[in-house]
């Protein structure tokens, strides 16, 4: 019995071995010689336009490398400062907020820390297409510039593979290293560093798509028009007979112009942050629509004077000349319908009419909000608006025709936003001069490079290195366990 499982086990290792295959605990690779015809044919093409090509990699590179540490250091003491004083956000932490991401998104990519980022549970289940082939094409970029750039400075390519570690997946390229040995240190830096260089490009690229994408769309989406409802999420308080449905085109919320999904994102913002607006109401109006009711205060100390349980009355706060603090249960919707925007009394003032202006009194946050989507009747909408924004999404892409897909342009959207992030994550993390990563080499490629004449002993030039890679560890691990403090803990 033995012997057989011995035998079994021998065929399942030459098999797996004649395809290329490695398994082994949480992690599956596949490495083949297939496409060393095609990167043998790009290392070869016009030798001087790939030689300018890694040089400015090169350069580029060495500047990610310092600025990657000036970067970790500057968002460790931001991390620190905002620990130790518990200060709520300032507008400006917003870089802070960026680089956070960054770090959460490349823990995935390197699995330094992969409870930083997991599919499923503070990554969106309808996002994992949009991460998972974003990891894997900026990973095979990033290896397609070590590979090509290494045939460029002749050294022996032996194959290509792509590895699934957990459920991240990446790719990698073998090179002879005896070669790269050989090779002089610029050209061992040209090398490292086209992986960080080539990341960078795929990130412009993506992003450039992204800023040109309504000329790009032109010919069969307009922009500019409002903001085009794509989903409306099944638990979201705009569903509804009366609410948003995917097609319709908001125009307005409340008295701010939507022509884009910025601008509803920016309106809601306000909405959220400014103090409820209110509503021009006639004192004849008024006197018609309100009714008795009782008024009690609730424990946030807003008032309430609807004691009705309805779906459609809703209390109103406002004030005349003889008392400021008046309150009239009045139906939403025609009170809304047909009136003005106001902040005071004042506002209200137009033909001689008296006219009052009412202010919904609810619960602090709660926010009514006027939406109009035309040709339909407005929807009203109570709640905080972080609620609307988070189960409705939006497309500022409209089609020509009804038969072009309104998904198109938010799926190209999304994707380049994904490999704006994740191959920037990958630049800036393998930049860092740091134990295993791209930075490890062409930090030593660069000691080699700048220092041999001032540092002649070799073994110092290594103990220099060793002592930055040191601290370039130490500084990405400080901030890797801040950064992911910030995420779960905040």
């Amino acid at each position: 019995v033995l012997q057989s499982s011995n035998s079994l086990k021998a065929s399942y290792e030459d098999w797996l071995l004649s395809y290329g295959l490695s398994v082994s605990p949480f992690h599956m690779r596949w490495q083949t010689a297939l496409f060393n015809r095609q990167f043998y044919n790009w290392g070869r093409w016009k030798p001087r336009f790939l030689y300018l090509w890694f040089s400015i990699g090169m350069v580029f590179g060495i500047v990610a490398m310092f600025g990657s540490v000036i970067l970790l250091g500057k968002t460790l003491m931001q991390t620190l400062t905002q620990m130790l004083t518990e200060a709520p956000k300032a507008p400006n932490d917003r870089m802070l907020q960026v680089v956070v991401s960054i770090l959460s998104s490349s823990l995935c990519l390197r699995a330094v820390n992969l409870m930083g980022c997991v599919p499923g549970v503070n990554l969106p289940v309808s996002q994992l297409t949009y991460f998972f082939s974003a990891i894997l094409i900026s990973g095979v970029i990033h290896e397609v510039g070590h590979g090509v750039a290494a045939i460029r400075e002749q050294v022996r390519f032996n194959g290509f593979g792509i590895f699934i570690f957990i459920v991240y997946p990446g790719a990698f390229v073998d090179l002879f290293t005896t070669h790269l040995q050989l090779i002089s240190p610029i050209q061992q830096l040209r090398i490292f560093c086209a992986g960080v260089w080539h990341n960078f490009v795929l990130g412009v690229a993506s992003f450039m798509v992204l800023f040109l994408l309504p000329a790009i769309l032109f010919p069969f989406y307009y922009t500019g028009v409002g903001a085009l409802v794509t989903e409306v999420a099944e638990d979201s308080p705009a569903n509804g007979p009366r609410g948003l449905f995917v097609g319709d085109l908001v125009t307005n919320i409340q008295d701010c112009p939507i022509y884009s999904v910025e601008d509803w994102n920016s309106c809601l913002g306000d909405i959220s942050e400014k103090s409820q607006v209110g509503y021009c109401v006639s004192a004849a109006t008024l006197q018609q629509l309100s009714f008795p009711a009782r008024v009690y205060r609730r424990l946030d100390g807003t008032v309430e004077c609807c004691s009705n349980n309805s779906l459609t009355d809703i209390c109103f706060s406002y004030s005349n000349n003889l008392d400021s603090n008046l309150y009239a249960c009045l139906p939403a919707r025609k009170v809304i319908e047909a009136s003005k925007v106001c902040r005071t009394n004042t506002d209200c003032q137009k033909d001689f009419v008296p006219s009052f202006c009412v202010t919904p009194s609810l619960e602090n946050q709660t926010r009514l909000i006027r939406v109009k989507h035309p040709p339909h009747i407005d929807m009203l909408f109570v709640g905080h608006p972080m609620h609307l924004q988070y189960t409705v999404s939006l497309s500022s892409f409209v089609p020509r025709q009804n038969f072009l897909s309104i998904d198109l342009p938010v799926v190209i959207e999304t994707f380049c936003k994904y490999l704006i992030s994740l191959s920037g994550a990958l630049a800036v993390i393998n930049a860092v001069p740091c134990f295993a990563l791209d930075g490890q080499w062409i930090l030593n490629s660069f000691l080699e490079a700048t220092l041999s004449s001032l540092i002649v002993e070799k073994q110092n030039r290594e103990l220099v290195g060793f002592v930055i890679l040191l601290a370039g560890s130490a500084l990405l691990a400080a901030n890797v366990a801040l950064g992911f403090w910030m995420v779960t803990a905040r």
